[in-house]
Parts: structure tokens; sequence; C-alpha cells
């Protein structure tokens, strides 16, 4: 699904990615042994898309050229939910592979990922990383099955300048939904915009009712992912919250389709006060449809009774489960040198700042980080010349986001789940007589049909 989503901490692209993680320097070479280790790689782009395919086999060369221990044999296997399994099963999976945050519970459960916590320890690398976004890769005892490389976290994406206007600080945005509906009906009343607005279509209403309902405490599924869980209170009262501001506050004006396009063409108009976001959104709205760069503002994700977190999605690496110890070292190295080393070299993080400002992309867009908080502000220090953001707007968001509560994706068929949520979401917003229990339990019904499959 386009959506919204941290394909890196800083914000970049994956081409720049691509092109600039080419020039990092590796890990040190020594394996500790003469004898060569092979490890099948995968993620390897397709002949149809040759710039980021040859930029990954230029850095295939470099890694090798500096690891000559280390032979690397990439393939073009992709995570793909619908053969995994078959593959997993059959032993067909390279020893590396990217899958989204939603698979490595699944994976530790099945047996089917490597224990990399030892070589983690061993190459420094566990120290390093965020602790908050490791529990996506680890299991109950603390192992780590998985290395986070990408992450995001959904927050509020708000309009400064309707703040400005609607007699609200652009510098505190809402931190609870009742503050959301509170604002929302004053910007509209005050400016006569839609004060709030969500996304409702191409599965997008089920993605954010999906962190919606996760911010008022409930869930979408059961842990293993084989039933709907979402026929109950919190999701009622996300649901109802919608009603009221649609149609008692008449806070959200009168579109009701919106996809991510629609959205940001429309807020980066000067149309919707906020809505759900990652600050990757940053980039989206100002660099393609021209929002004022100073209109720009991010919060956390509102909350409702309670603390209790913000949906992520991301990339892990895993390992796979008959890896050697050797092949273990190996594809850490890998990872390392592939996915993380901007994070903890300077040298990396200033060729690949200095890129993006050449290919005049958004330097320093602050977001969930995969590294630890030290490392991070280090990471920071050393782009700090190159930042092109305006880091002050982002404040709401980054002094809670490292540390509010993340929750994964849907773990079963997300996409499918997201898909049968949509029409509960356009019904609610579309019908001021909408019965939300009946739509939710007919919703459930659905999903449970699917999950049984």
């Amino acid at each position: 699904m386009n959506r919204f989503a941290i394909r890196c901490a800083a914000g970049l692209s994956v081409p720049f990615l691509l092109v600039a993680c080419s020039s990092a320097p590796s890990s040190t070479g020594a394996s500790g042994s003469d004898a060569q280790v092979t490890i099948t790689v995968g993620d390897r782009p397709t002949s149809s898309d040759p710039a980021n395919r040859a930029a990954f086999d230029k850095r295939v060369a470099d890694f090798q050229k500096a690891n000559p221990d280390i032979k690397l044999n990439p393939v073009e296997t992709l995570w793909d939910a619908t053969t995994f399994q078959a593959q997993a099963a059959g032993g067909q999976l390279p020893d590396v592979l990217n899958v989204p945050f939603t698979e490595p519970q699944g994976l530790i459960a099945r047996k089917q990922a490597a224990d990399l916590t030892k070589v983690l320890k061993d190459d420094g690398l566990l120290s390093q990383l965020n602790p908050n976004v490791l529990k996506i890769a680890q299991d109950q005892s603390g192992n780590v099955y998985a290395v986070p490389t990408a992450a995001y976290s959904v927050g509020m994406v708000y309009n400064r300048d309707l703040f400005k206007k609607a007699g609200l600080d652009p510098d505190k945005p809402p931190t609870t939904w009742d503050e959301v509906r509170a604002d929302a009906k004053q910007i509209a009343q005050k400016t006569g915009q839609a004060g709030y607005a969500q996304l409702t279509t191409n599965n997008t209403g089920g993605w954010m009712f999906t962190t919606q309902t996760y911010a008022f405490g409930g869930s979408i599924e059961n842990e293993d992912g084989s039933k709907a869980t979402f026929d109950d209170a919190p999701s009622k009262a996300a649901l109802q919250l919608l009603h009221d501001m649609k149609w008692t506050d008449k806070s959200m004006g009168q579109a009701v389709l919106y996809d991510i396009p629609g959205i940001s063409k429309a807020f980066a108009a000067g149309k919707i006060g906020m809505f759900m976001a990652a600050p990757d959104g940053y980039r989206t709205l100002v660099q393609q449809n021209g929002l004022p760069s100073s209109a720009f503002g991010i919060g956390p994700m509102p909350q409702q009774g309670g603390d209790h977190g913000t949906l992520t999605g991301g990339s892990v690496q895993i390992v796979s489960p008959t890896a050697t110890d050797a092949e273990k070292v190996a594809a850490v190295k890998w990872i390392k040198f592939n996915y993380l080393n901007k994070y903890v070299d300077q040298d990396a993080a200033v060729t690949a700042a200095k890129a993006g400002v050449a290919g005049k992309l958004p330097v320093g867009t602050p977001g969930l980080p995969v590294v630890a908080a030290d490392q991070w502000s280090t990471y920071q220090s050393w782009i700090k010349p190159y930042v092109n953001v305006p880091l002050a707007q982002f404040e709401p968001y980054t002094k809670v986001a490292a540390d509010q509560k993340i929750i994964p994706e849907p773990p079963v068929k997300a996409q499918e789940v997201y898909a049968a949520l949509d029409p509960v979401v356009q019904a609610v917003l579309g019908n001021a007589k909408a019965d939300i229990p009946a739509l939710l339990t007919k919703a459930t019904g659905t999903v449970n049909a699917k999950l049984g499959r």
C-alpha cells in the first residue's frame, strides 16, 4: 500500500538510500577464520529496476572487497506473504531477508529465524539499537531474532498556520482525542476549513482505524492472528468520536473519501487542520504538494483513556535458522554495512547527508530511530551541517515518539483486514445514522472468515 511509512529514520527515498549507502565504509573484514564464508542475501532489485539493481550490486562488490573472507550470493527473493511459509518450510529462503514488522513474533514462535543475540553483542551492535524498537524482534526472554533497519510510528500531522488562525498554540498539538475534537471544532469554526480529516480508501481507512483503535486501548486481532478483536468498546468509542466530530461538531468538512494523494493535496492547500500520518509525510506535503515548510507540524499519536501506544511499521532483517555461527557473523556484518552504517559511522553519515542535499531531498527528517537514543544523538550531530528541515516543528513528536509504546500492524492478512474496515469508516462518516455496533459485528465476521482460511 502506498503510505506515509518511514523508509529510514532520516526520511530519505529508497533510490537515494541505495546510492548513498553504496559509498559507506564497511565493518572490519576479519572473521577469525581463513576459510571464506558464503551467504545468500535477498532483496536484490530485479532487472526491471536497473538503477537500484546496479547500486545494490555495487554495495555487494564494495562489501566483498572490504571483507574478502565473505562471499555474497545476491538473489531477487523478496518477502511475500503468499509464498513465505512454503519457502521457509522448504528451506528455500536466503540467509538474509528483509521482512516487515508484522512477522518476527510468528517467525520466532515457529523457529524460522536464527537467534542473533550473541553475534550482535560480540559485534557491539546490540547496544547501539533502539531498545523500544528491538522488542519487535525479541522473544519473552529478550533474545534477538532479527535486526530492525527501518521504522516509523504514526503521529498527528497538523497545519501550524490554521492553528494560529484558529487561536490555537502551534507548538502544542493535541495529546488526547478529546483535545483533537476540541481543536478540530475550533479550527472549523474560526477558519471555515475542516479541523480534522481521516484516510478512508484503498485500505488506508482500515489502516488508520487500526491506529486509532490502538490509541483507544484496543486491538484488531489476537496475538496469533486467528481471531478479530475489534468488536469491542475501544473500537466503538473511536468510531463514535469520528461520528460526533463529523455530524455533531461538523468539524470534518464535506469530503468522506480520502486516499493519501487526495488528503495530501487538500492538507497542503490549507483545507485540513489535522490528520494521522508519520513524519516522513513532510516530503510528500512540502516538496511534492507545495505546503509551506513553516506550516508543517507533527505531534505524537493522541491517546484516549491511558497511554496505550501507536501503530508502528518498518523492516527487520532475519537470518536463516539453519545458518552456522560463521554465517550468522557474516550476515550481521552485511546487515550493518547495507542498512545501518550511516547511523554508526561518521563518514557514512556525512556521505549520505551530502548526497541528500545534492539531490534536493529532506535531510534529517525526525522519525522513529532504529538506533538507541545516544547513538541517534551522535548521528544527528554528524549530519547537523546538512539538515534542511525545520527540526523545531517536529519537537512535539520527537519528545514523545522515542518512548511511546509502539504496536505492530495486525499479524495476519493485514491488508485484507484493512480492506474490510474501509467501508466501516466510510459508513460512519457518510451516514449520520450509521449503526456502529452492527457495522463492527459485520466486519468482524468478514475478517474472521479471512483469518480462518
